[in-house]
């Protein structure tokens, strides 16, 4: 895993409500271990048109959401089936931070044992930040704080372990 101690990235915004694993990467997708080449299949019922060409609508498509890093979402995100191929899926689409008001638990266990920061803030600076894609934030993990566009900042809760495995870019068994 690749240490992640601090990031400066713009923001891509999905601001639907419950995106569930399913939606992140569909079960028949599922059928090998291997990380690397999956973010092809993340969200790839709504990414992809039927013929197989990238939707120009779709968020993640658009030439403003390259190199994003920081994914915003809606409440609720990551419900559904716990499924370790969907934090695999995002990582390898490039990015390393979720942000939501309301994340599901085991989307954010499993998240966090893969290296991706799985961010809880208030919903009204959620809604904020969902009505300004692209916008630039800072996140620093050894502190737990997100610098907002305005300058302010919010703090996260991190278990003391996760923290550390993202700091030192090791997974837990790793770790062991």
């Amino acid at each position: 895993m690749k240490p992640l101690v601090q990031l400066r990235s713009k923001t891509v915004c999905l601001p639907e409500s419950n995106i569930d694993t399913d939606r992140i990467i569909p079960a028949r997708f599922l059928t090998t271990t291997e990380r690397q080449g999956l973010g092809r299949f993340a969200f790839h019922d709504a990414r992809l048109r039927a013929d197989g060409s990238l939707d120009p609508d779709f968020p993640l498509n658009r030439s403003e959401a390259q190199g994003a890093e920081i994914l915003v979402a809606g409440r609720n995100f990551g419900c559904g089936s716990s499924r370790e191929h969907a934090p695999w899926a995002l990582l390898d689409l490039g990015l390393r931070v979720v942000i939501s008001a309301e994340i599901a638990d085991i989307f954010r266990s499993n998240a966090l044992k893969n290296g991706l920061l799985a961010i809880t803030l208030p919903e009204a600076v959620v809604d904020s930040l969902l009505a300004q894609p692209g916008e630039m934030l800072d996140i620093d993990v050894e502190r737990c704080l997100v610098r907002l566009p305005d300058g302010s900042e919010q703090r996260f809760e991190l278990d003391a372990f996760a923290r550390t495995c993202l700091l030192d870019g090791v997974d837990p068994m790793g770790w062991l």
